[in-house]
């Protein structure tokens, strides 16, 4: 297992899950204190499902069986009441300070989660790759195509020429000219894409270097990546549906951007020259 929480396991896996399974990770989500002194048996009694159907839930989310699932989610819990976190799934207009302090929980658990799943082995491999290559290309599809437009131009400020587009065909294209020296950034929630997939294979066939950032680690980009990035998403939490939470993914390429700016050397020149280039521009 690694650092991600039950409920985040729950959220990254919710649309692989057969219809049994998700009214188990329902029920879990919406009463995880009760879960936490459930058997077996009583979760699924609780979930209208079976023994079995529960057994082979957590192995779906990666936990050895129910005990191990039970343990951690003791764990989440505890870390939620010590960190004052009432975290809740209700968004009320009519409650707004609560709902202020229930979407401000969740963001922050996601970005905690997020944080906590970066390995710094990994990630300073991921930064020299970075640092030494000719070209990085930020590539992604529907929702995550702002994600990826933020990274080619931070990543630009820094002095590391980056691409990104907002046009599917325009992405492949550019993947098709890429060589060795350089890396495709992959940002993709389900990681199940298959246009995603053709421009991974595109650029592993030109023998650029990949970096999938996923919030499903199980998924067929995260397992194509020569790198990959978990992120933590709890957006079901609160929307009752599984939507794409871009903040955990802006946090990673936030990260990646500020780590490359205190260690590249002239980062700082390349940044006052933007600045300076777009200065006459801004109001007195």
């Amino acid at each position: 297992m690694n650092n991600q929480t039950v409920s985040g396991m729950i959220c990254a896996s919710y649309e692989q899950f057969f219809e049994a399974e998700k009214k188990i990770a329902d029920y879990i989500m919406e009463h995880k204190k009760e879960v936490m002194d459930m058997t077996v048996a009583e979760l699924a009694r609780a979930s209208a499902t079976s023994d079995a159907t529960v057994s082979r839930f957590c192995r779906r989310c990666g936990f050895k069986g129910f005990q191990s699932l039970r343990m951690d989610l003791a764990k989440e819990v505890l870390e939620e009441e010590r960190d004052s976190l009432q975290v809740s799934n209700e968004i009320n207009r009519a409650n707004l300070p609560q709902s202020f302090q229930n979407i401000l929980a969740n963001k922050m658990a996601e970005m905690t989660g997020t944080m906590a799943m970066m390995d710094p082995d990994q990630l300073e491999t991921i930064l020299k790759v970075l640092e030494n290559a000719r070209i990085i290309q930020f590539a992604a599809v529907g929702n995550t195509i702002p994600v990826a437009m933020d990274g080619a131009f931070k990543f630009n400020q820094l002095g590391l020429c980056s691409v990104s587009g907002t046009i599917w065909e325009g992405q492949i294209a550019q993947t098709f000219n890429l060589c060795p020296r350089d890396v495709v950034v992959i940002i993709s929630n389900s990681g199940t894409s298959k246009r995603l997939l053709a421009l991974a294979k595109g650029a592993r066939d030109n023998g650029a270097r990949i970096l999938v950032i996923t919030n499903n680690e199980s998924s067929p980009l995260a397992q194509i990546g020569d790198y990959r990035i978990i992120t933590a998403t709890r957006e079901k939490l609160l929307t009752g549906e599984f939507w794409f939470s871009r903040i955990p993914a802006m946090l990673v390429i936030e990260t990646l951007y500020l780590l490359l700016f205190v260690s590249k050397q002239d980062a700082a020149v390349h940044i006052r020259r933007y600045e300076e280039s777009i200065r006459a521009d801004k109001a007195e």
